[in-house]
């Protein structure tokens, strides 16, 4: 007699059928699109996840620059600057307040622009 294992297979079509479900025409209905479907935007997730990073770090360094650019600054010397100082804010903190609190991004452009004079002074 041959043993299909029929709950399992059951079971676990079910779960793929479920999981595809807001996919479009065959591939929310039938197992054999559905299977394909679930990997290539399980694939496309795994990538993006790590492409986000990337993408929102590229904003917020063009952010900063527009915002630091009206003072007269460049970006990389606004950063060397913040190193220059110890001031350990990111670059998600400092373009949000870049956006949002020009005030508080002035005080931060003065204490980059202070550090670089001190170094360069040094120098």
């Amino acid at each position: 007699m041959r043993v299909t294992n029929a709950p399992a297979s059951r079971k676990r079509r079910k779960r793929t059928i479920k999981a595809a479900k807001g996919f479009r025409m065959r591939r929310s209905k039938l197992y054999r699109y559905a299977s394909d479907a679930l990997d290539h935007g399980r694939q496309y997730a795994y990538r993006d996840r790590r492409t986000r990073k990337r993408d929102f770090r590229a904003l917020w360094q063009i952010r900063i620059n527009a915002a630091v650019r009206a003072a007269g600054l460049t970006y990389s010397r606004f950063i060397e600057g913040l190193k220059a100082a110890k001031v350990e804010l990111d670059r998600k903190i400092l373009a949000d307040l870049a956006a949002t609190d020009g005030k508080a991004f002035g005080e931060i452009i003065k204490v980059a622009q202070n550090a670089l004079q001190t170094k360069t002074a040094k120098a």
